[in-house]
């Protein structure tokens, strides 16, 4: 969005491969072995070449703290094939049907029907209970607060699984076992198991399932397979007909803040839209909500009442109990999402038996925060949501060094706000986090920001760079997909940062380096010829100009 030297606002953009170079745990066909590796060497390429099993047991490396544990899981895997070709076969799966087509992909069954026969298939279906999960749906900051709820019963000493959409680059990212996305080592033999057994079964009224439903599928065997002990689960879209709704006993549900998105599919009211999010409750099962407009307020408290659902609508998380920590999650809006997490994370701590065994010698206020609690809410990380990430052009790097800056250094603040509320939510976190950056005069500190260094990959931790540049400018890349309504999201935007001061002295407008119609990895390579049509680009473009000059109303 805006930064010292030149800057950039992603929304809705993730296609920037190099900032997701990751470091994995090496695993060979009957044991692992693990080394330190410095930050700056990459060792994800060892794993993208391609990966071939022909034991049936594995073993999987665990870090939680200072702990390594090791588990060991058998399942009948078949000999898988590269990474690559998973991607290619996940593609297949992609149905082309618009958002709002209600109309069933094949066969005779409803979509939460064709779950359960595919779960049986899997023979998931009485083991999906021993997940113990935590259930969120909502509009805004669901990923956000199911991330925090992870982070939390992680620093509690609990195995964590953690099932979010969309990913970034790479479809992994959608799976994390206590806090990291799992490696293509681990992810290929559940993949093609789940995928043999449904290919198996496959009939004209049974077809093979669509992208996402295939994806929360293999999410529910990897977390079974993996013995996790909490499965925290995003919803996809809505609620009451989305796939992970085939989640029948949940420990406990959520709702984040609600807002005018996908009416195609979910209504063209905030009631209707409402009605739907808490299609989630489960009979006598608790629930907690976030506070909403009296619309949808309404609306959720009916359902709770017809299900019998013990409902607590709860405040924004006070950061004066944080006692010394801060949120790592950037902008004012994720006390909310904080304050969420907390009574999720407690909630099942308390029903599963947990709370007591960890602080029953500890005497908490209620509202007070254990220090796990704490720790959680300070560490947890979601990329492309209020992210702020160095790009620069390093004379040379010495491990034992900071690195020496050059001219042409970026900051980037990237996030992925693509509704009207959310929009203005990135607005004031943007238009805060640069008056900041230039209120600093001698050096610029950056907390919970990302290095990237020469060679792509992501520094973590507190930005540090010397002599900012006297003058900045405010560029803005954009890019939303044409479903979405430029007119609603662009004046939202711009004008909560004029009202802040800020104004941006360029606009870009860019295509998607994803696609539609395919699953890339992040070893994926972007052809030379690489080449989009641009109309809707041109169209976006038309529609700012029009805008800055006073012509939108």
């Amino acid at each position: 969005m805006n930064a010292y030297s030149h800057t950039h606002l992603k929304c809705d953009l993730f296609g920037v491969s190099h900032f997701h170079d990751r470091s994995h745990c090496l695993f060979n066909n009957r044991t692992w072995s693990a080394s330190h590796v410095p930050d700056i060497i990459g060792t994800s390429h060892l794993n993208r070449r391609g990966y071939t099993s022909t034991t049936i047991s594995y073993q999987v490396m665990e870090h939680m703290q200072t702990n390594v544990v090791a588990k060991e899981y058998s399942d009948d895997l078949p000999i898988t094939s590269s990474y690559e070709s998973a991607m290619e076969a996940l593609s297949s799966l992609i149905t082309h049907k618009k958002r709002g087509d209600t109309s069933s992909v094949g066969g005779k069954y409803g979509k939460l029907e064709r779950m359960s026969i595919y779960l049986k298939i899997l023979g998931l279906e009485e083991k999906i209970d021993g997940l113990r999960i935590i259930h969120v749906a909502g509009t805004k900051g669901k990923g956000s607060t199911c991330t925090i709820c992870e982070a939390i019963l992680r620093e509690c000493g609990f195995r964590t699984g953690l099932f979010t959409s969309p990913h970034l680059i790479d479809v992994r990212e959608r799976f994390r076992i206590n806090g990291l996305d799992i490696t293509e080592d681990r992810f290929l033999p559940y993949f093609w198991s789940c995928w043999s057994q449904l290919e198996e079964k496959v009939t004209e009224d049974l077809p093979m399932p669509p992208l996402f439903q295939f994806l929360t599928l293999l999410a529910l065997k990897i977390f079974i397979c993996e013995q996790v002990d909490v499965a925290i689960i995003e919803v996809g879209l809505g609620g009451k007909r989305d796939s992970t709704n085939v989640i029948n006993k949940p420990v406990v549900c959520g709702i984040t803040s609600l807002g005018m998105d996908h009416i195609e599919a979910l209504g063209n009211t905030l009631g209707q839209i409402a009605s739907q999010k808490a299609g989630i409750f489960k009979p006598h099962v608790p629930a907690f909500v976030v506070p909403q407009l009296p619309e949808a307020m309404d609306v959720i408290h009916e359902v709770a009442e017809g299900l019998a659902v013990p409902l607590g609508v709860v405040p924004p998380l006070d950061c004066e109990k944080m006692d010394g920590f801060k949120l790592s999650l950037s902008g004012d809006h994720q006390s909310i999402n904080a304050g969420l997490a907390v009574a999720l994370s407690k909630c099942w701590l308390q029903r599963t038996g947990n709370w007591e065994k960890l602080f029953r010698k500890q005497e908490i206020l209620e509202g007070d925060l254990p220090e796990p609690f704490r720790r959680g809410l300070s560490t947890a990380h979601l990329s492309g949501r209020a992210q702020i990430v160095y790009d620069t052009s390093l004379k040379s790097y010495n491990s034992s060094k900071e690195p020496e800056r050059s001219s042409g250094d970026l900051i980037f603040y990237l996030d992925g706000a693509h509704s009207p509320e959310s929009m203005e939510v990135c607005g004031r976190w943007f238009s805060t986090a640069v008056k900041g950056n230039q209120k600093t005069s001698s050096r610029l500190r950056v907390e919970n920001a990302e290095q990237v260094l020469g060679n792509g990959h992501i520094q973590y931790g507190s930005g540090k760079m010397e002599e900012p540049y006297e003058t900045s400018k405010q560029i803005l890349l954009f890019n939303c997909m044409e479903v979405r309504d430029p007119q609603a999201l662009l004046p939202r935007l711009v004008n909560t940062c004029v009202s802040s001061g800020i104004h941006f002295s360029k606009a870009l407008f860019v295509p998607s380096m994803s696609s539609y119609s395919k699953v890339t990895s992040a070893a994926s390579v972007i052809p030379e010829n690489f080449s989009r049509d641009l109309s809707w680009q041109f169209k976006l473009q038309r529609f700012w100009e029009k805008m800055i000059h006073g012509n939108v109303l």
